[in-house]
């Protein structure tokens, strides 16, 4: 029987279809932030390097990378291809530029032999090279279309606040965190919830002074409660 502390109840789930649709009028209304990324159109190929890239980094420094990265690195081919001296030193500013330049090239191998095609299932996209749960998420939902949230300490922290507290440390194997992030998802256009509860992460539900003042869905929240 599982613990009440692991399944996502009844009421929690009122709480994060309130949560997603309020962020998703929000994001619809021009309340988030723009990137090359999310423009219509962008190719797999940036969506997925973008996710790696973005690992450990303000959206903001690797927005003022990206067409730099691209117009040297303009497809999965080329990004095999590259000597990895060459691709660690262009990838210098970001930071971890050893773990990003090996990711990229396991990934962009991967792809450049499968014509760009990744597995469409979970349990497959694991046994990639350099994928674990956030680039499958990524790759589940940017190429096939499946409704997958992008986890990360961002996402976690306003699912946290608003509902409560994860029981496990690492945010991959709280089952409860695992099914209320996936619930967020769950209506609509994953891509722009997703990047909805990712922008309030950044702009409003800081991790340091957060804005409950002008936060829209602080009615509702329980670390405003709190």
């Amino acid at each position: 029987m599982s613990s009440p502390d692991t399944v996502l109840g009844t009421g929690e789930k009122r709480k994060l279809t309130l949560l997603a649709a309020d962020l998703a009028d929000w994001y619809r209304q021009g309340g988030g932030r723009s990137f090359p990324w999310r423009e219509p159109g962008t190719p797999l190929y940036q969506l997925v390097c973008v996710e790696v890239l973005l690992q450990r980094t303000r959206a903001e420094t690797v927005a003022s990378f990206y067409h730099r990265f691209f117009t040297r690195f303009p497809g999965w081919q080329d990004l095999a291809e590259a000597p990895v001296e060459v691709l660690e030193e262009f990838l210098k500013p970001l930071g971890l530029w050893k773990r990003r330049a090996a990711s990229l090239r396991a990934l962009a191998a991967y792809a450049a032999k499968h014509d760009g095609m990744f597995p469409n299932r979970y349990e497959e996209l694991l046994q990639v090279p350099a994928v674990g749960q956030y680039v499958a998420h990524a790759i589940l939902m940017f190429q096939h279309g499946e409704r997958f949230p992008l986890i990360d300490v961002n996402m976690a922290r306003v699912v946290e606040r608003f509902v409560r507290p994860r029981k496990l440390a690492d945010i991959r194997h709280d089952p409860w965190l695992q099914q209320a992030c996936k619930w967020l998802v769950r209506r609509g256009d994953p891509k722009k919830v997703n990047w909805s509860v990712l922008d309030h992460a950044a702009l409003t539900c800081r991790a340091r002074n957060p804005d409950c003042q002008s936060c829209f869905v602080s009615s509702r929240c329980a670390f405003k409660a709190a």
